[in-house]
Protein backbone atom coordinates (compact mmCIF):
# COMPACT_ATOMS: atom_id res chain seq x y z
CA UNK A 1 0.00 0.00 0.00
CA UNK A 2 1.23 3.56 -1.15
CA UNK A 3 -0.40 6.71 0.03
CA UNK A 4 0.77 10.13 -1.91
CA UNK A 5 -0.54 13.74 0.00
CA UNK A 6 0.25 17.03 -1.43
CA UNK A 7 -0.27 20.31 -0.01
CA UNK A 8 0.00 23.86 -1.42
CA UNK A 9 2.49 26.40 -1.13
CA UNK A 10 0.75 30.20 -0.01
CA UNK A 11 1.20 33.43 -0.82
CA UNK A 12 -0.28 36.13 1.81
CA UNK A 13 -1.88 39.23 -0.24
CA UNK A 14 -3.37 41.00 2.39
CA UNK A 15 -2.45 40.67 6.03
CA UNK A 16 1.12 41.15 6.68
CA UNK A 17 2.25 41.71 10.08
CA UNK A 18 -1.94 42.47 11.11
CA UNK A 19 -2.50 38.72 11.07
CA UNK A 20 -0.09 37.88 13.78
CA UNK A 21 -2.40 39.09 16.36
CA UNK A 22 -7.01 38.57 16.38
CA UNK A 23 -9.02 39.88 15.53
CA UNK A 24 -7.08 41.17 12.19
CA UNK A 25 -7.92 39.39 8.85
CA UNK A 26 -5.60 38.37 6.08
CA UNK A 27 -6.58 37.04 2.37
CA UNK A 28 -3.65 33.96 1.73
CA UNK A 29 -3.49 32.48 -1.65
CA UNK A 30 -3.29 29.06 -2.20
CA UNK A 31 -0.65 28.36 -4.82
CA UNK A 32 -0.35 25.61 -7.97
CA UNK A 33 3.34 25.11 -5.80
CA UNK A 34 2.62 21.84 -4.28
CA UNK A 35 5.39 19.38 -1.63
CA UNK A 36 4.32 15.55 -1.78
CA UNK A 37 4.72 13.01 0.98
CA UNK A 38 4.67 9.30 -0.07
CA UNK A 39 4.40 6.81 2.71
CA UNK A 40 4.43 3.27 2.22
CA UNK A 41 5.71 -0.04 4.25
CA UNK A 42 9.27 -0.66 4.59
CA UNK A 43 8.98 -4.64 5.23
CA UNK A 44 6.14 -6.58 3.37
CA UNK A 45 4.85 -8.29 6.43
CA UNK A 46 5.18 -8.77 10.19
CA UNK A 47 7.12 -11.28 12.24
CA UNK A 48 5.31 -12.68 14.51
CA UNK A 49 8.07 -12.02 17.25
CA UNK A 50 7.45 -8.26 15.90
CA UNK A 51 4.66 -7.69 18.64
CA UNK A 52 7.29 -8.05 21.66
CA UNK A 53 9.26 -5.20 20.11
CA UNK A 54 8.93 -1.82 21.49
CA UNK A 55 10.48 -0.64 18.47
CA UNK A 56 9.79 0.21 14.85
CA UNK A 57 11.77 1.39 11.53
CA UNK A 58 11.14 4.64 9.73
CA UNK A 59 13.33 5.90 6.63
CA UNK A 60 12.89 9.32 5.64
CA UNK A 61 13.99 10.20 1.94
CA UNK A 62 14.99 13.78 0.55
CA UNK A 63 15.92 12.65 -3.03
CA UNK A 64 16.09 16.72 -3.80
CA UNK A 65 18.69 17.10 -1.21
CA UNK A 66 20.47 13.38 -1.80
CA UNK A 67 18.96 12.86 2.21
CA UNK A 68 18.19 9.81 3.58
CA UNK A 69 17.82 9.74 7.44
CA UNK A 70 17.13 6.54 9.39
CA UNK A 71 14.74 6.54 12.73
CA UNK A 72 13.90 3.66 15.22
CA UNK A 73 9.98 4.56 16.73
CA UNK A 74 9.52 3.95 20.05
CA UNK A 75 5.55 2.36 19.91
CA UNK A 76 5.11 3.06 23.86
CA UNK A 77 6.38 6.41 24.03
CA UNK A 78 5.27 7.18 19.96
CA UNK A 79 8.46 9.52 19.98
CA UNK A 80 11.37 8.59 16.82
CA UNK A 81 15.06 8.15 18.25
CA UNK A 82 17.75 9.12 14.91
CA UNK A 83 19.63 6.19 14.42
CA UNK A 84 21.72 7.71 11.03
CA UNK A 85 21.30 10.92 9.06
CA UNK A 86 23.60 11.63 6.28
CA UNK A 87 22.56 15.62 6.97
CA UNK A 88 21.24 18.14 9.43
CA UNK A 89 17.92 16.85 11.18
CA UNK A 90 14.58 18.25 9.69
CA UNK A 91 12.36 19.24 12.95
CA UNK A 92 9.34 19.55 10.47
CA UNK A 93 9.28 16.07 9.44
CA UNK A 94 10.23 14.62 12.65
CA UNK A 95 7.32 16.19 14.59
CA UNK A 96 5.03 15.89 11.93
CA UNK A 97 5.73 11.57 12.23
CA UNK A 98 5.23 11.71 15.77
CA UNK A 99 2.24 13.48 15.96
CA UNK A 100 0.29 11.83 13.03
CA UNK A 101 1.29 8.46 15.37
CA UNK A 102 0.04 9.68 18.31
CA UNK A 103 -2.84 11.06 16.81
CA UNK A 104 -3.77 7.47 15.76
CA UNK A 105 -3.09 6.39 19.53
CA UNK A 106 -5.26 9.02 20.96
CA UNK A 107 -8.10 8.68 18.46
CA UNK A 108 -8.76 4.90 17.43
CA UNK A 109 -10.47 2.40 19.52
CA UNK A 110 -8.87 -0.77 20.52
CA UNK A 111 -8.87 -3.03 17.35
CA UNK A 112 -8.01 -0.35 15.41
CA UNK A 113 -5.43 0.22 17.63
CA UNK A 114 -4.14 -3.51 16.92
CA UNK A 115 -4.88 -2.56 13.42
CA UNK A 116 -2.78 0.62 13.55
CA UNK A 117 0.52 -1.44 15.41
CA UNK A 118 0.31 -3.76 13.12
CA UNK A 119 0.78 -1.14 10.25
CA UNK A 120 3.44 0.91 12.09
CA UNK A 121 5.41 -2.61 12.66
CA UNK A 122 6.08 -2.94 8.95
CA UNK A 123 7.86 0.68 9.24
CA UNK A 124 7.63 3.72 7.52
CA UNK A 125 9.23 4.97 4.56
CA UNK A 126 8.48 8.72 4.25
CA UNK A 127 9.48 10.68 1.05
CA UNK A 128 9.68 13.88 0.69
CA UNK A 129 9.57 16.01 -3.00
CA UNK A 130 8.80 19.97 -3.42
CA UNK A 131 7.88 21.44 -6.72
CA UNK A 132 10.53 23.67 -7.94
CA UNK A 133 8.95 26.81 -7.12
CA UNK A 134 9.54 26.43 -4.04
CA UNK A 135 13.11 27.06 -4.58
CA UNK A 136 14.90 29.89 -6.16
CA UNK A 137 16.85 28.61 -9.71
CA UNK A 138 18.10 31.87 -10.60
CA UNK A 139 21.70 31.52 -10.08
CA UNK A 140 21.44 28.42 -11.89
CA UNK A 141 19.79 29.88 -14.72
CA UNK A 142 21.99 32.92 -15.39
CA UNK A 143 25.18 30.55 -14.89
CA UNK A 144 23.50 28.92 -17.93
CA UNK A 145 23.55 32.56 -19.46
CA UNK A 146 19.92 31.88 -20.56
CA UNK A 147 17.08 34.77 -19.86
CA UNK A 148 15.27 35.37 -17.04
CA UNK A 149 12.05 34.18 -17.83
CA UNK A 150 9.40 31.10 -16.84
CA UNK A 151 10.16 29.58 -19.87
CA UNK A 152 13.64 29.21 -18.40
CA UNK A 153 12.11 27.87 -15.46
CA UNK A 154 9.77 25.49 -17.42
CA UNK A 155 12.89 23.69 -18.96
CA UNK A 156 14.14 22.99 -15.38
CA UNK A 157 13.74 19.29 -14.78
CA UNK A 158 10.97 18.94 -12.36
CA UNK A 159 11.84 18.17 -8.78
CA UNK A 160 15.25 19.38 -9.78
CA UNK A 161 18.16 18.34 -7.51
CA UNK A 162 19.60 21.19 -4.94
CA UNK A 163 23.13 21.77 -5.18
CA UNK A 164 25.36 22.17 -2.02
CA UNK A 165 27.08 25.01 -1.32
CA UNK A 166 30.76 23.72 -1.91
CA UNK A 167 32.32 26.09 0.97
CA UNK A 168 29.76 24.83 3.76
CA UNK A 169 29.91 21.50 2.70
CA UNK A 170 31.96 20.13 5.65
CA UNK A 171 30.10 17.94 7.66
CA UNK A 172 26.69 17.73 8.50
CA UNK A 173 25.69 21.01 8.45
CA UNK A 174 25.62 21.58 4.99
CA UNK A 175 23.34 24.32 3.61
CA UNK A 176 21.34 24.30 0.04
CA UNK A 177 23.07 27.11 -2.05
CA UNK A 178 19.60 27.26 -3.19
CA UNK A 179 17.35 30.20 -1.87
CA UNK A 180 14.20 29.47 -0.79
CA UNK A 181 11.05 31.92 -3.00
CA UNK A 182 9.11 32.59 0.35
CA UNK A 183 6.10 30.04 -0.26
CA UNK A 184 5.83 28.53 2.71
CA UNK A 185 7.67 25.04 1.88
CA UNK A 186 8.13 24.21 5.89
CA UNK A 187 3.87 24.42 6.48
CA UNK A 188 3.51 22.77 2.90
CA UNK A 189 5.68 20.08 3.88
CA UNK A 190 4.80 19.75 7.11
CA UNK A 191 1.22 19.40 6.41
CA UNK A 192 1.82 16.88 3.19
CA UNK A 193 3.28 14.41 5.65
CA UNK A 194 0.80 14.70 8.10
CA UNK A 195 -2.00 14.15 5.52
CA UNK A 196 -0.14 11.17 3.84
CA UNK A 197 0.54 10.02 7.66
CA UNK A 198 -3.22 10.61 8.68
CA UNK A 199 -4.69 8.84 5.97
CA UNK A 200 -2.43 6.02 5.57
CA UNK A 201 -2.50 5.16 9.28
CA UNK A 202 -6.54 4.79 8.93
CA UNK A 203 -6.95 8.27 11.41
CA UNK A 204 -8.81 9.72 8.34
CA UNK A 205 -10.18 9.49 5.00
CA UNK A 206 -9.19 11.85 2.45
CA UNK A 207 -10.21 9.63 -0.34
CA UNK A 208 -13.47 11.64 -0.45
CA UNK A 209 -11.22 15.20 -1.11
CA UNK A 210 -10.63 13.43 -4.83
CA UNK A 211 -14.23 13.45 -5.86
CA UNK A 212 -15.34 17.00 -4.09
CA UNK A 213 -12.10 19.35 -3.95
CA UNK A 214 -14.04 22.02 -2.63
CA UNK A 215 -15.66 19.86 0.70
CA UNK A 216 -14.00 22.26 2.76
CA UNK A 217 -15.91 21.56 5.95
CA UNK A 218 -14.68 17.87 6.51
CA UNK A 219 -13.85 16.57 10.37
CA UNK A 220 -11.18 14.76 8.41
CA UNK A 221 -9.58 18.21 7.13
CA UNK A 222 -9.96 19.39 10.51
CA UNK A 223 -7.81 16.67 12.15
CA UNK A 224 -5.15 17.26 9.42
CA UNK A 225 -5.29 20.66 10.17
CA UNK A 226 -4.86 20.72 14.33
CA UNK A 227 -2.35 18.10 13.50
CA UNK A 228 0.13 19.77 11.46
CA UNK A 229 -0.42 23.34 13.16
CA UNK A 230 0.70 21.51 16.59
CA UNK A 231 3.67 19.98 14.58
CA UNK A 232 4.69 23.08 12.54
CA UNK A 233 4.75 24.88 16.05
CA UNK A 234 6.67 22.84 17.83
CA UNK A 235 9.18 22.55 14.85
CA UNK A 236 9.98 26.10 14.38
CA UNK A 237 9.74 26.42 18.42
CA UNK A 238 6.72 29.11 18.76
CA UNK A 239 3.41 29.41 18.10
CA UNK A 240 2.82 31.48 14.87
CA UNK A 241 -0.21 33.43 12.88
CA UNK A 242 -0.68 29.77 11.27
CA UNK A 243 -1.77 31.37 7.92
CA UNK A 244 0.81 29.05 5.52
CA UNK A 245 -0.63 25.88 7.61
CA UNK A 246 -4.23 26.60 7.10
CA UNK A 247 -3.75 27.32 3.55
CA UNK A 248 -1.82 24.57 3.27
CA UNK A 249 -4.73 21.88 4.68
CA UNK A 250 -7.72 23.94 3.45
CA UNK A 251 -6.67 26.46 0.65
CA UNK A 252 -7.21 29.93 -0.55
CA UNK A 253 -8.95 32.22 2.25
CA UNK A 254 -9.58 34.91 4.55
CA UNK A 255 -7.95 34.03 7.75
CA UNK A 256 -8.07 35.08 11.54
CA UNK A 257 -5.24 33.43 13.58
CA UNK A 258 -6.36 31.06 16.88
CA UNK A 259 -5.30 32.18 20.32
CA UNK A 260 -2.03 30.84 20.75
CA UNK A 261 -3.35 28.93 24.30
CA UNK A 262 -5.03 26.85 22.12
CA UNK A 263 -1.19 25.15 21.16
CA UNK A 264 -0.31 25.41 25.61
CA UNK A 265 -0.54 21.69 25.30
CA UNK A 266 1.45 21.34 22.15
CA UNK A 267 3.86 23.28 24.32
CA UNK A 268 3.83 20.99 27.43
CA UNK A 269 4.77 18.34 25.12
CA UNK A 270 8.22 19.69 25.46
CA UNK A 271 8.03 19.50 29.03
CA UNK A 272 7.81 15.66 28.53
CA UNK A 273 3.56 15.54 29.03
CA UNK A 274 2.79 11.94 27.34
CA UNK A 275 2.26 12.33 23.99
CA UNK A 276 -1.09 10.43 23.17
CA UNK A 277 -2.11 12.70 26.10
CA UNK A 278 -1.13 16.22 24.38
CA UNK A 279 -2.72 15.10 21.40
CA UNK A 280 -6.06 14.20 22.88
CA UNK A 281 -5.91 17.76 24.90
CA UNK A 282 -4.89 19.66 21.21
CA UNK A 283 -7.59 17.48 18.99
CA UNK A 284 -10.77 18.68 21.81
CA UNK A 285 -9.33 22.04 22.35
CA UNK A 286 -10.58 25.43 21.44
CA UNK A 287 -9.38 26.57 18.19
CA UNK A 288 -11.17 29.62 17.50
CA UNK A 289 -9.61 30.50 13.94
CA UNK A 290 -11.94 31.92 11.31
CA UNK A 291 -11.91 30.82 8.23
CA UNK A 292 -13.52 31.98 4.69
CA UNK A 293 -13.55 30.47 1.40
CA UNK A 294 -11.83 33.09 -0.89
CA UNK A 295 -9.94 33.17 -4.11
CA UNK A 296 -8.99 35.60 -7.09
CA UNK A 297 -12.33 36.86 -9.14
CA UNK A 298 -12.53 35.30 -12.80
CA UNK A 299 -10.08 35.93 -15.11
CA UNK A 300 -7.13 37.64 -12.95
CA UNK A 301 -3.78 35.62 -12.23
CA UNK A 302 -1.62 35.63 -9.82
CA UNK A 303 2.02 36.37 -11.09
CA UNK A 304 4.82 36.30 -8.72
CA UNK A 305 8.12 37.85 -9.43
CA UNK A 306 11.89 37.02 -7.92
CA UNK A 307 13.71 40.66 -8.11
CA UNK A 308 17.23 38.62 -6.81
CA UNK A 309 18.24 41.72 -4.72
CA UNK A 310 19.47 39.70 -1.69
CA UNK A 311 16.94 38.13 0.85
CA UNK A 312 14.83 39.47 3.81
CA UNK A 313 14.35 37.47 7.29
CA UNK A 314 10.67 37.85 8.05
CA UNK A 315 11.86 37.00 12.07
CA UNK A 316 13.94 40.01 12.50
CA UNK A 317 11.76 42.43 10.30
CA UNK A 318 7.93 41.45 12.60
CA UNK A 319 10.75 42.02 16.10
CA UNK A 320 11.57 45.18 14.54
CA UNK A 321 7.74 45.98 13.97
CA UNK A 322 6.88 44.99 17.36
CA UNK A 323 9.96 46.72 19.26
CA UNK A 324 7.65 49.83 17.22
CA UNK A 325 4.45 49.09 18.70
CA UNK A 326 5.82 48.92 22.02
CA UNK A 327 7.71 52.10 21.76
CA UNK A 328 5.18 54.14 20.01
CA UNK A 329 1.79 52.46 20.80
CA UNK A 330 -0.63 55.66 19.81
CA UNK A 331 0.84 55.71 16.31
CA UNK A 332 1.67 52.63 15.44
CA UNK A 333 -2.27 51.54 16.48
CA UNK A 334 -3.31 54.47 13.81
CA UNK A 335 -1.50 52.81 11.18
CA UNK A 336 -2.31 48.70 11.78
CA UNK A 337 -6.15 50.57 11.91
CA UNK A 338 -5.56 52.22 8.40
CA UNK A 339 -3.83 49.13 7.12
CA UNK A 340 -6.76 46.37 8.56
CA UNK A 341 -9.42 49.27 6.54
CA UNK A 342 -7.39 49.15 3.18
CA UNK A 343 -7.18 45.55 3.57
CA UNK A 344 -10.88 45.08 3.88
CA UNK A 345 -11.49 47.53 1.57
CA UNK A 346 -9.49 45.34 -0.83
CA UNK A 347 -10.92 42.29 -0.19
CA UNK A 348 -14.66 44.10 -0.08
CA UNK A 349 -14.16 45.29 -3.80
CA UNK A 350 -12.65 41.52 -4.80
CA UNK A 351 -15.62 40.35 -3.47
CA UNK A 352 -17.66 42.65 -5.53
CA UNK A 353 -16.03 41.69 -8.53
CA UNK A 354 -16.40 37.79 -8.10
CA UNK A 355 -20.42 38.81 -7.48
CA UNK A 356 -20.47 41.04 -10.68
CA UNK A 357 -18.50 38.04 -12.47
CA UNK A 358 -21.07 35.33 -11.27
CA UNK A 359 -24.63 37.23 -11.99
CA UNK A 360 -23.17 39.49 -15.43
CA UNK A 361 -20.51 37.44 -16.76
CA UNK A 362 -20.61 38.37 -20.34
CA UNK A 363 -20.76 42.43 -19.11
CA UNK A 364 -17.50 41.45 -16.51
CA UNK A 365 -15.73 39.47 -19.47
CA UNK A 366 -15.88 41.72 -21.77
CA UNK A 367 -14.64 44.74 -19.03
CA UNK A 368 -11.56 42.56 -18.24
CA UNK A 369 -10.82 41.53 -21.73
CA UNK A 370 -11.03 45.46 -22.77
CA UNK A 371 -9.20 46.78 -19.62
CA UNK A 372 -6.53 43.48 -19.91
CA UNK A 373 -5.15 45.46 -22.99
CA UNK A 374 -5.29 49.29 -21.37
CA UNK A 375 -3.38 51.36 -18.94
CA UNK A 376 -5.97 52.00 -16.00
CA UNK A 377 -6.37 55.50 -16.16
CA UNK A 378 -7.99 54.13 -19.55
CA UNK A 379 -10.60 51.96 -18.17
CA UNK A 380 -13.18 53.78 -18.07
CA UNK A 381 -13.26 55.14 -21.47
CA UNK A 382 -16.29 54.87 -23.20
CA UNK A 383 -17.93 52.42 -20.64
CA UNK A 384 -21.46 53.45 -20.54
CA UNK A 385 -23.41 50.18 -19.35
CA UNK A 386 -24.11 50.47 -15.89
CA UNK A 387 -23.06 46.75 -15.28
CA UNK A 388 -20.10 47.41 -17.08
CA UNK A 389 -19.33 50.83 -15.01
CA UNK A 390 -20.22 48.99 -12.13
CA UNK A 391 -17.40 46.19 -12.82
CA UNK A 392 -14.67 49.50 -13.60
CA UNK A 393 -15.58 51.23 -10.60
CA UNK A 394 -14.67 47.57 -8.62
CA UNK A 395 -11.80 47.39 -10.48
CA UNK A 396 -10.53 51.08 -9.86
CA UNK A 397 -11.54 51.20 -5.87
CA UNK A 398 -9.37 47.81 -5.90
CA UNK A 399 -6.24 49.51 -7.07
CA UNK A 400 -6.98 52.37 -4.94
CA UNK A 401 -6.95 49.83 -1.52
CA UNK A 402 -3.87 48.68 -2.82
CA UNK A 403 -2.11 51.56 -3.21
CA UNK A 404 -3.12 52.63 0.26
CA UNK A 405 -2.10 49.33 1.97
CA UNK A 406 1.31 49.91 0.28
CA UNK A 407 1.50 53.27 1.61
CA UNK A 408 0.88 52.19 5.35
CA UNK A 409 3.40 49.27 4.74
CA UNK A 410 6.24 51.89 3.80
CA UNK A 411 5.59 54.20 7.13
CA UNK A 412 5.19 50.94 9.17
CA UNK A 413 8.58 50.21 7.72
CA UNK A 414 9.95 53.58 8.14
CA UNK A 415 8.87 54.05 11.45
CA UNK A 416 10.52 50.57 12.79
CA UNK A 417 13.42 51.02 10.58
CA UNK A 418 12.84 47.85 8.47
CA UNK A 419 12.51 47.17 4.77
CA UNK A 420 8.94 46.85 4.58
CA UNK A 421 9.05 48.19 0.63
CA UNK A 422 12.04 48.79 0.15
CA UNK A 423 12.96 51.49 -2.79
CA UNK A 424 14.33 49.55 -5.22
CA UNK A 425 10.73 47.55 -4.93
CA UNK A 426 8.54 50.71 -4.90
CA UNK A 427 9.92 51.71 -8.34
CA UNK A 428 9.16 48.07 -9.56
CA UNK A 429 5.26 47.89 -8.47
CA UNK A 430 5.02 51.10 -9.45
CA UNK A 431 6.50 50.74 -12.96
CA UNK A 432 4.24 46.88 -12.73
CA UNK A 433 0.94 48.82 -11.53
CA UNK A 434 1.30 51.55 -14.76
CA UNK A 435 1.24 48.76 -17.58
CA UNK A 436 -1.46 47.63 -19.47
CA UNK A 437 -4.03 45.16 -17.66
CA UNK A 438 -2.21 44.76 -14.14
CA UNK A 439 -4.50 45.26 -11.46
CA UNK A 440 -2.63 44.96 -8.18
CA UNK A 441 1.04 44.76 -7.13
CA UNK A 442 2.58 44.53 -4.20
CA UNK A 443 4.86 42.85 -1.80
CA UNK A 444 3.54 39.46 -0.13
CA UNK A 445 4.10 38.75 3.55
CA UNK A 446 6.47 40.99 5.59
CA UNK A 447 7.75 42.58 2.51
CA UNK A 448 11.33 42.99 2.12
CA UNK A 449 13.71 41.93 -0.89
CA UNK A 450 12.27 38.25 -1.46
CA UNK A 451 9.30 38.72 -3.85
CA UNK A 452 6.81 40.56 -5.55
CA UNK A 453 3.39 39.93 -6.58
CA UNK A 454 1.07 41.34 -9.12
CA UNK A 455 -2.52 40.01 -10.41
CA UNK A 456 -3.31 40.88 -13.99
CA UNK A 457 -6.25 40.46 -15.81
CA UNK A 458 -7.10 38.58 -19.12
CA UNK A 459 -4.12 38.06 -21.28
CA UNK A 460 -1.50 40.21 -19.77
CA UNK A 461 0.36 38.44 -17.94
CA UNK A 462 2.60 37.61 -20.02
CA UNK A 463 3.36 41.19 -20.99
CA UNK A 464 3.85 41.75 -17.08
CA UNK A 465 6.92 38.98 -16.89
CA UNK A 466 8.08 40.31 -19.96
CA UNK A 467 8.90 43.28 -19.21
CA UNK A 468 9.58 42.05 -15.40
CA UNK A 469 12.73 40.27 -17.31
CA UNK A 470 14.25 43.38 -18.69
CA UNK A 471 14.56 44.71 -15.33
CA UNK A 472 16.25 41.63 -14.04
CA UNK A 473 12.95 40.24 -12.38
CA UNK A 474 12.43 36.38 -12.74
CA UNK A 475 8.73 35.66 -13.42
CA UNK A 476 8.24 32.64 -10.90
CA UNK A 477 5.18 29.63 -12.63
CA UNK A 478 3.45 30.32 -9.50
CA UNK A 479 -0.54 30.59 -10.17
CA UNK A 480 -3.34 30.65 -7.52
CA UNK A 481 -5.28 27.27 -7.29
CA UNK A 482 -7.54 27.13 -4.55
CA UNK A 483 -7.35 23.95 -3.97
CA UNK A 484 -5.53 22.61 -0.06
CA UNK A 485 -3.87 19.29 0.71
CA UNK A 486 -4.84 16.94 -1.69
CA UNK A 487 -4.80 13.12 -2.34
CA UNK A 488 -3.02 12.02 -5.20
CA UNK A 489 -3.44 9.24 -7.50
CA UNK A 490 0.62 7.74 -7.70
CA UNK A 491 4.67 9.36 -7.19
CA UNK A 492 4.40 12.64 -9.11
CA UNK A 493 7.77 11.93 -10.27
CA UNK A 494 6.03 9.26 -12.04
CA UNK A 495 3.71 12.16 -14.28
CA UNK A 496 3.87 12.54 -17.72
CA UNK A 497 4.62 16.51 -17.80
CA UNK A 498 5.00 18.24 -20.48
CA UNK A 499 4.97 21.80 -19.78
CA UNK A 500 7.04 21.77 -16.17
CA UNK A 501 5.66 20.10 -12.67
CA UNK A 502 5.06 23.41 -11.45
CA UNK A 503 2.76 25.20 -13.55
CA UNK A 504 0.53 22.02 -13.94
CA UNK A 505 -1.44 20.33 -10.63
CA UNK A 506 -2.46 16.87 -12.60
CA UNK A 507 -4.83 14.87 -10.61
Amino acid sequence: MEVVASAPGKVLMTGGYLILERPNAGIVLSTNARFYAIVKPIHDDVKPESWAWAWTDVKLTSPQLSRESSYKLSLKHLTLQCVSSSESRNPFVENAIQYAVAAGHATLDKNKKDALDKILLQGLDITILGCNDFYSYRNQIEARELPLTPEALAALTPFTSITFNAEESNGGNCKPEVAKTGLGSSAAMTTAVVAALLHYLGVVNLSALSEDPHQKNSMDLDVVHMIAQSAHCIAQGKVGSGFDVSSAVYGSQHYVRFSPEVLSAAQAAVQGMPLEEVIGNILNGEWDHKRTKFSLPPLMTLLLGEPGTGGSSTPSMVGAVKKWQKADPEKSQETWRKLAEANSELEKQLDMLSKLAKEHWDAYKCVIDSCSRLKPEKWMDGVTEPIKEAVVKALLQARDAMLGIRNHMRQMGEAAGVPIEPKSQTQLLDATMNMEGVLLAGVPGAGGFDAIFAVTLGDSSSNVTNAWSSHNVLGLLVREDPQGVSLESGDPRSWEITSGVSSVHIK
